[in-house]
């Protein structure tokens, strides 16, 4: 009759069988062992069954004792979580976390950040989309994300609040095979224009606006990795993150560009964390910000 138990029987059999004594188990649980006693006597009265053999100095589980105290160790543990889910929700922690995270992003930051937010909140439910260009600030707006780890072009929109987080280098790159990567010379504009320019597009607006376009030949593709494939098979040049390139350029596969007239920022795209202004972050995303400021300043 699992409607006559309760979390403090359950402790009990949990206590008795780590503590090795009925007498031990009421020292830690603060109770009388007579008490103890007749709880155990109790359950197994009520459920049918012995749990624990008394035939022995001290209280030893039988397997069906060792079967049911394994189970009551996961339904205390449940009960711990809902108890510390529901506490959070009291608090006004969110639901869920839900981020959305551009590809050129690289993920230490992210790591180092939402390890923090685990070990803070270890129960709350973390959901991430990976999306290009436009795709982040769309999930902030309609509301499927709350916070967005992206680049914002050509600027910061009023509708949200950006935090500067970090610059990403975007180096020109060739495959070892491709002409540009022996050109012996800086690559003047001309000679960009004359390849096939492998360029990151908004999958749902592909006809938006392209920065950096320097060929008129042009091979779009919404998957950063995607892109990369083509790159290294020869298809044809682009500008790619310097953390995801840096092995292709250690082992040769890739070789850097050296643009005569470069528009690329110098110093590399910003990235920034980002939300709307209407909706206040929770205190999970507030510590998710203030981690990710720590481990990229």
């Amino acid at each position: 009759m699992i409607s006559a138990l309760s979390l403090e029987q359950l402790r009990v059999l949990v206590a008795v069988a780590d503590e090795g004594s009925f007498s031990a188990a009421g020292r830690a649980l603060g109770r009388v062992q007579s008490a103890i006693s007749q709880t155990v006597a109790n359950i197994e009265d009520v459920q049918r069954v012995t749990i624990f053999d008394r035939s022995t100095y001290r209280p030893t589980l039988t397997n069906t004792g060792r079967a049911l105290v394994d189970q009551a160790r996961h339904v205390l543990a449940s009960a711990a979580r809902f108890e510390r889910i529901a506490r959070g929700a009291a608090e006004g922690l969110e639901p869920e976390l839900r981020l959305t995270v551009d590809p050129l992003v690289p993920s230490a930051p992210l790591v180092h950040a939402l390890q923090d937010v685990r070990d803070h909140y270890p129960d709350l439910p973390i959901s991430f989309s990976t999306e290009a260009l436009g795709g982040p600030l769309r999930r902030v707006r309609d509301g499927t994300a709350v916070l967005g780890v992206c680049t914002l072009l050509p600027a910061v929109p009023e509708d949200v609040r950006a935090y500067a987080l970090m610059r990403t280098r975007m180096l020109p790159v060739v495959a070892q095979s491709h002409p540009l990567a022996t050109l012996g010379r800086p690559a003047k504009t001309m000679d960009l224009a004359d390849y096939v320019q492998l360029v990151l597009s908004d999958p749902v607006d592909p006809s938006g606006p392209n920065f950096g376009l320097a060929s008129p030949r042009v091979w779009r593709f919404s998957d950063l990795h995607r892109r990369l494939d083509f790159l290294a098979a020869g298809f044809g040049w682009c500008r790619m993150p310097e953390h995801i390139i840096h092995a292709y350029l250690s082992d040769g596969r890739l070789v850097r560009i050296e643009a005569e007239e470069d528009t690329a920022t110098e110093d590399g795209l910003p990235i920034y964390a980002t939300h709307l202004r209407q909706h206040p972050c929770g205190p999970a995303t507030r510590l998710l910000l203030d981690r990710l400021q720590t481990h990229t300043a």
